[in-house]
């Protein structure tokens, strides 16, 4: 990786990571401050090459807010994926409900870290698990029933392919 690209990716992760370190320490003193630099500096150090693929400064901050819009309709699909799975286990008739089975398709994200994000944006969701992602896209997904695996590849994965841009 470039020096340039490493070094713009370490200071937008940096940044991001304190961000959510001020916020969500609520502990505005100089030893807890310091004590959140250091820790999102190791952090930014050792992922900068991994986490923003993206050289430009504005590619970066598109990426990023593009996946932060990106979170809260994964979180309500999640939510929403909980209440199916919910309803499955607590019929009466769950046997007859559960048809487990394996649903192969390939994606049309060529990005490796989108195919990455996209894979476990469906494990995160209950009721489909990712079983195999290949080179080529392919994708393996293990569902517990038809209702779960109908919308793939479906709404997510244009989702996550318009946060890598493509």
């Amino acid at each position: 990786m470039k020096v340039q690209q490493r070094k713009s990716s370490f200071v937008i992760s940096f940044l991001i990571l304190l961000l959510f370190w001020v916020v969500f320490s609520g502990r505005f003193d100089l030893f807890h401050i310091s004590l959140g630099m250091v820790s999102c500096a190791i952090v930014s150090w050792f992922v900068s090459d991994l986490s923003i693929p993206n050289p430009r400064p504005m590619g970066i901050l598109r990426l990023w807010y593009n996946f932060f819009l990106y979170i809260p309709w994964l979180i309500w699909q999640i939510l929403l994926a909980n209440f199916h799975v919910m309803s499955l286990v607590l019929s009466p008739n769950m046997m007859e409900r559960i048809d487990p089975h394996i649903l192969r398709f390939r994606s049309r994200i060529r990005d490796e870290l989108g195919l990455v994000t996209f894979a476990n944006s469906i494990t995160l969701t209950p009721g489909t698990i990712t079983v195999h992602i290949s080179a080529y896209g392919d994708l393996s997904v293990h569902a517990i029933d038809k209702d779960s695996a109908a919308a793939l590849p479906g709404e997510m994965e244009e989702r996550v392919a318009r946060i890598f841009g493509e």
